[in-house]
């Protein structure tokens, strides 16, 4: 009976010993990168390049409404040959505007992940030298809709993330 009692606390006993030394931390990487100067300065360049995607848009797009405008104007005596040709510019011009539409945005998102590579790097760095300075076992982000609760011994560490980065 007492060997079965010692064993039992023989493989309790290390298990209570290590979920003690367990230390969880959250962070709030939102938060973190909408605090680093590197973000806002990617999200001007981004507003700058879509701005001009827009306006490249905006120019095709009154290409687009001049000719038809032009075809509508055409009168019925208008030879067909003359007309087709205007309808297939027509045809040519939507879908140069939808080709358009669909690269700039595939190419703005594209952007927007190398712009943001580099600073969630940055971010990823900080947090992993807080964690390992702080000896926490595992860090987790704070997401909203994934985290429903969580009590003391869990450490938001965004505020040490935020002081590692020369953030406010």
């Amino acid at each position: 009976m007492f060997k079965k009692i010692f064993l039992a606390l023989a493989i309790i006993c290390p298990m209570l010993a290590s979920a003690q030394t367990l230390k969880i931390g959250i962070v709030d990487s939102n938060a973190i990168i909408g605090a680093m100067p590197e973000t806002t300065a990617a999200q001007t360049q981004l507003t700058e390049l879509k701005n001009k995607c827009e306006a490249t848009y905006n120019k095709l797009g009154e290409e687009l409404q001049r000719t038809y405008a032009e075809f509508q104007k055409m009168s019925d005596s208008e030879l067909p040959a003359i007309r087709d040709q205007k309808a297939r510019e027509i045809q040519d011009q939507q879908q140069k505007l939808q080709v358009f539409e669909q690269q700039s945005m595939a190419d703005l998102q594209k952007k927007q992940e190398e712009l943001m590579q580099p600073i969630i790097a940055k971010m990823k760095s900080a947090i992993e030298s807080v964690a390992r300075e702080n000896g926490f076992s595992l860090v987790q982000d704070n997401v909203s809709q994934i985290t429903f609760y969580f009590a003391d011994p869990v450490v938001d560490i965004t505020p040490m993330v935020k002081t590692k980065l020369g953030l406010k």
